[in-house]
């Protein structure tokens, strides 16, 4: 399935839902925490601290930040490879899934608000 917008719609989408973000009372992630985190949920598993930076082209501490960040929110957790000590495993949590959950049901929604 493919949905055709004009650029000025894409535009006023990422507008109606951002705003939509800031009126709400659920935490403000950066735009690179919510790529980690739907990185880690759209893609699939195993998700490490170093494949997260080298698939976003950044430096592993700034996955550690936005990964202290989110643990605190409950929306992903880390735990050492049993395999690999070096390794740190980036995993889903539930209210990470319900989170995004609800953040694509508010895309949704201001989607079909859209005026055509």
């Amino acid at each position: 399935m493919s949905i055709e917008f004009r650029a000025e719609q894409a535009l006023r989408l990422w507008h109606a839902v951002s705003m939509a973000l800031v009126h709400d009372d659920k935490p403000d992630l950066t735009l690179r925490q919510m790529t980690i985190l739907l990185t880690v949920y759209l893609e699939p598993p195993p998700h490490t601290v170093r494949g997260l930076a080298a698939r976003l082209d950044v430096t592993k501490p700034v996955i550690t930040r936005a990964l202290d960040t989110m643990g605190r929110l409950q929306l992903l957790k880390r735990r050492r490879d049993e395999t690999d000590r070096r390794n740190v495993i980036v995993q889903r949590t539930v209210e990470g899934s319900l989170f995004l959950e609800a953040f694509a049901d508010l895309v949704c929604l201001k989607a079909r608000e859209l005026p055509r």
